[in-house]
């Protein structure tokens, strides 16, 4: 189903039951990460997302979109009572990292720590800071624009118990921008979301969340 199909108003029970968008649950400790604006819709969150909960033996949810569908539907609409499997991911989980991807002028090397577990925020944040000290990680949430804190009550990455928080990635560090094939270790970029075997920094961010993850004790 193309784009164009999908009126505004498209609910996300809706989005799930068509045959062509995958949901995905691994459920393993209690920190979890989720990418639900996955597949062609905010590329190649949900591979990082799965990659670094692999890594460090995090919980996963993902919903991705096929490569001719581009719905976005707002975070705070993302209810997990439609979903059987977002509950149980929600349920099971006591911290949440949602991994979303964001296009700013002037922001393209800026990643961006929001959600209401400010501590949580923090921790994650100094991670990335070590793996990817080429970019600016942001967690003074004045220092977040107002649509990306991700501070609202209803936001999945705020619904587990400990709370979460929201990270918003260019696209740059995803290795979607004709830049990153003037950076060391880069190669040509595979299609739609399938993961780089050779872009450093996409490397590094996910190493850098699964450290946060591992080392997470609050």
């Amino acid at each position: 189903m193309a784009p164009s199909t999908l009126p505004a108003s498209f609910s996300f029970a809706e989005l799930l039951a068509l045959p062509e968008v995958k949901e995905e649950v691994e459920l393993r400790s209690r920190f979890g990460f989720t990418a639900y604006h996955g597949g062609n819709l905010e590329r190649r969150t949900e591979l990082i997302a799965s990659e670094a909960a692999k890594r460090a033996g995090a919980s996963y949810y993902g919903v991705v979109q096929p490569i001719d569908m581009h719905h976005h539907i707002s975070s705070i609409k993302i209810d997990p009572a439609v979903s059987d499997r977002f509950a149980s991911f929600i349920d099971h989980c006591d911290v949440v990292v949602t991994v979303h991807g964001y296009g700013r002028r002037g922001m393209y090397t800026s990643l961006l720590c929001g959600g209401a577990n400010r501590v949580l925020a923090a921790h994650v944040a100094s991670c990335l800071r070590d793996a990817l000290p080429a970019y600016r990680t942001i967690d003074q949430i004045d220092d977040i624009p107002k649509k990306l804190r991700g501070l609202h009550p209803k936001n999945p990455c705020n619904l587990t118990t400990g709370g979460g928080m929201q990270l918003e990635l260019p696209p740059r560090v995803r290795g979607l921008t004709p830049l990153v094939n003037h950076w060391p270790a880069t190669s040509s970029l595979p299609q739609q979301s399938e993961m780089p075997t050779t872009f450093t920094h996409l490397h590094q961010l996910i190493e850098g969340l699964a450290t946060a993850a591992r080392s997470w004790n609050a």
